[in-house]
């Protein structure tokens, strides 16, 4: 009988945080001097960055937030033409009707899923030295409803191979198991769909502003996904109580290999909420 052939299996490298997150912010970013962060693993093997607010700084990170929310709703343009509008308004004695005009949510849980999402695009952003072509909560037909599509979609064009962040955010006043199999599970739905959904979505809003250099190397992305020349990863935010940490830990499923979540845990969590949302429409 002849020798029997042995295959040997490629061993697929460790993937840590710093691999998929990159490295917590700088002091150079208001995000790391803000906050404090520890990596490590969920009892799964998923990479898992728990990020806390620095003692005393809640009143800084609400201002921060609140800067953030802003630029991610509303373009420059945009507060400059609400800004000749309302003066307008008043000239004429209408200035309640300005209440019908709204960029920001009022309702709480949008108010929430809103909060995470932006909080979780500009850490990604500012951790991981990628672009956010498009601010997609700009282009909400109704800012009270969660919008549709990809909560993040973050880009390094310019890297070997190019590389695509995929984000699912979630707020929850209460942490819970439910939440985290949520993340992963939305996580899983992108992985498994291959080419992210909102990547059409993130090109034409560039088109249509005059970025079509940029736009064309959004859609190249899509080319570079069939010829397996696409780095796809994936990360899960879960923001929520001081608990939030535990049930990442607990409850991640390690479903594929390019995966990290996040836990951002907070005392009283829901109180964060209104201070970050109220009066953003009359500072505009």
């Amino acid at each position: 009988m002849g020798k029997r052939k042995i295959i040997r299996r490629r061993k697929i490298p460790k993937v840590t945080c710093s691999d998929i997150l990159g490295d917590h912010p700088t002091d150079c970013h208001p995000l790391g001097v803000l906050l404090t962060a520890s990596d490590g693993s969920t009892e799964s093997g998923v990479p898992h960055r728990t990020l806390s607010e620095c003692t005393g700084q809640r009143k800084a990170i609400v201002e921060c937030v609140r800067e953030m929310l802003v630029q991610h709703h509303v373009s420059p343009e945009a507060l400059e033409r609400d800004r000749q509008r309302r003066e307008a308004m008043q000239r004429l004695g209408f200035e309640d009707d300005q209440s019908r005009m709204k960029r920001f949510p009022t309702n709480p849980t949008t108010q929430k899923g809103n909060l995470a999402e932006v909080l979780l695009a500009e850490y990604i952003a500012a951790a991981n030295e990628v672009s956010l072509p498009v601010y997609r909560l700009r282009y909400n037909p109704n800012v009270e409803q969660a919008m549709k599509g990809d909560d993040v979609l973050a880009f390094d064009l310019d890297s070997d191979p190019v590389r695509v962040i995929v984000g699912e955010s979630k707020f929850r006043t209460i942490s819970s198991k439910a939440a985290v199999i949520d993340i992963v599970e939305g996580l899983v739905r992108s992985y498994k769909g291959g080419i992210p959904a909102s990547l059409q979505f993130v090109a034409d809003r560039l088109f249509e502003t005059g970025k079509a250099g940029l736009g064309e190397r959004i859609l190249e992305c899509a080319t570079l996904f069939a010829l397996e020349k696409l780095q796809l990863e994936y990360v899960g935010l879960l923001m929520s109580d001081t608990r939030t940490a535990n049930r990442m830990n607990q409850h991640t499923v390690n479903s594929f290999h390019r995966l990290a979540v996040i836990s951002f845990g907070l005392d009283s969590p829901g109180s964060i909420v209104d201070p970050c949302f109220k009066g953003l429409e009359e500072c505009k």
